[in-house]
């Protein structure tokens, strides 16, 4: 039996019922486009392809592919051997628009999030296992403990809609954390008004760099006190309690104090 390895963060999944859930929560139908990030030994490849016929992964595990290789032919089943943050996405949507699936190493899962919402165009959905406290913070709206930098920067690229939670024993070896299934939808544009995402990405990063400062403080370097009023928030407020939109104004206001504007693109990291 293949052991999971900690460098590739492999936790496999061997729960019947929770795999049953999440393929449920799938809804795979044949012929849509369907990728799985990290098959491992194929616990969730196998029901996929029960419903899809055929579809795409992508593993760096060379010991993994040998073991799938045996399993599924490559007419059913075609394996990437990529490392999963350089692999692109978009170079396999063909009619279809892509959904990806996956139970995430939880190592590189944010970076991961980034680099496949640079290639949203192709994608329809994407459903993943990930750890639980990340979850929360993707999905928290602000004034929620949860909320913070990284809900902020993911919500002008995607709807994040947690399904449910799956306890260790669900996997081997167990993990040290709670985990949870998670939806998440591209938009298409843009959801925020942003004219320039690197100034958004600015104003993100120097808000909650240090989250008990004030607005009027945080932002020091960046805004005016008159500068964030324009933007229509109190200086006196708090990073946590701003709503993303607050954030957009920020960066607006940024880029005319700047006078550099340029279309907003999705970022490479948060």
């Amino acid at each position: 039996m293949h052991r999971p390895r900690k460098r590739f963060g492999q936790h496999f999944l061997h729960d019947p019922a929770i795999i049953n859930r999440i393929v449920a929560a799938i809804a795979p139908e044949r012929g849509q486009a369907m990728i799985e990030i990290g098959p491992g030994l194929g616990a969730l490849t196998g029901p996929l392809l029960a419903h899809l016929g055929q579809m795409h992964a992508v593993e760096i595990d060379r010991d993994a592919i040998r073991y799938l290789q045996q399993r599924y032919p490559a007419s059913i089943l075609d394996i990437h051997e990529a490392d999963v943050l350089q692999f692109r996405f978009g170079a396999l949507a063909q009619a279809a628009p892509l959904r990806i699936a996956g139970n995430l190493p939880y190592n590189i899962s944010t970076p991961l999030l980034f680099h496949l919402l640079q290639q949203r165009e192709h994608i329809l959905d994407m459903h993943f296992t990930l750890q639980k406290e990340v979850v929360d913070r993707m999905a928290a709206a602000a004034g929620a403990p949860a909320y913070g930098r990284l809900s902020v920067m993911l919500a002008p690229w995607c709807h994040v809609e947690p399904l449910f939670e799956i306890g260790p024993n669900a996997f081997r070896p167990p993990p040290r954390v709670i985990s949870s299934f998670v939806r998440l939808r591209p938009y298409a544009q843009s959801a925020l008004a942003i004219d320039h995402y690197p100034n958004f990405a600015t104003v993100v990063s120097a808000a909650f760099s240090q989250r008990r400062k004030t607005l009027r403080n945080a932002l020091r370097p960046l805004l005016s006190e008159a500068q964030i009023l324009a933007a229509g928030i109190d200086p006196t407020e708090r990073a946590e309690v701003i709503p993303p939109a607050g954030f957009a104004a920020f960066a607006n206001m940024l880029g005319i104090a700047r006078s550099k504007s340029q279309p907003a693109s999705p970022p490479t990291e948060v």
